[in-house]
């Protein structure tokens, strides 16, 4: 582990790990459509090594898994020991997946190993993004191609808005946080991105943004009570050390919000990157 990256092993680690885990079925259903972009450009074949880069609780890993048998296999990574616990667990019988504790910008990965690389929002919170991209570049084949996906810009996705912009109404204003540490921003600016992975060596790098909507079946009401357990809503009532009552009354207030988006679903800017191992 890198001691750059100790804060963010911190945090996935801790109470954040612990609530995604719990929140898993929630979260795969809410942001599949941003792992179907991810999967319908990494190009998939049956017989490939695969690295997911922050593979969370595993969802991503398991779909790659079935798209490259037979022959074929999945490591997904990430820091986060609660949610590999629950990702091991799903992916038990499933022989060609495997899961790792590590923090990809600085694991000795085995030298030109992977044929493809794939991450659906695992990539945005490196210390030195450019350090972890050339690490992970030096595990990859030449050829090799890396897709990810990570959110657009701020104002371009509600669910981070809303139900920050509700706590405020209701709580008061947070302490501002730099968008461009690491976090879900961090990779909002394409160009940047593309430059960080110019940098780290790869070849034919390409980003665009894409218009995405993401949904539950509970509609507002499910949304908003996501909202308040994971992401802004939540950090809003954990800085205002929020009573229930509190907590229930903001819930209300971002339901009430999203109820008014089309068959209340939140759209979402999402960008796609792809490229090259020279």
């Amino acid at each position: 582990m890198s001691a750059d990256n100790a804060d963010q092993v911190a945090f996935w680690g801790g109470n954040a790990g612990e609530k995604w885990a719990a929140y898993q079925g929630q979260m795969d259903a809410q942001l599949q459509p941003v792992l179907d972009g991810v999967l319908d450009r990494a190009d998939l074949q049956a017989g490939q090594n695969v690295l997911d880069v922050g593979c969370g609780t595993g969802a991503s890993t398991l779909q790659a898994a079935s798209m490259v048998a037979p022959g074929g296999h999945v490591l997904g990574a990430d820091v986060s020991e609660p949610m590999l616990a629950l990702a091991k667990t799903r992916g038990d019988g499933v022989s060609n997946a495997a899961f790792a504790e590590a923090d990809v910008a600085v694991h000795d990965f085995k030298a030109g190993h992977f044929d493809r690389v794939i991450s659906r929002f695992g990539v945005m919170f490196f210390a030195d993004s450019v350090a972890a991209f050339a690490n992970i570049a030096g595990a990859m084949k030449p050829g090799a191609t890396l897709t990810f996906a990570s959110w657009g810009q701020i104002d371009r996705n509600p669910y981070f808005t809303v139900p920050a912009q509700a706590a405020k109404a209701l709580l008061g204003p947070m302490p501002k946080s730099d968008p461009d540490a690491p976090g879900p921003f961090a990779f909002r600016d394409i160009d940047k991105v593309e430059g960080i992975l110019r940098d780290a060596g790869f070849a034919d790098v390409s980003g665009a943004a894409n218009d995405l909507v993401l949904s539950l079946p509970g509609g507002a009401s499910e949304l908003a009570q996501l909202s308040c357990e994971i992401g802004s809503g939540a950090r809003a009532l954990d800085y205002f050390e929020s009573d229930a009552a509190t907590a229930a009354r903001l819930q209300a207030d971002i339901t009430e919000i999203y109820a008014g988006f089309p068959n209340e679903a939140i759209p979402a800017e999402i960008n796609y990157f792809t490229a090259t191992k020279p």
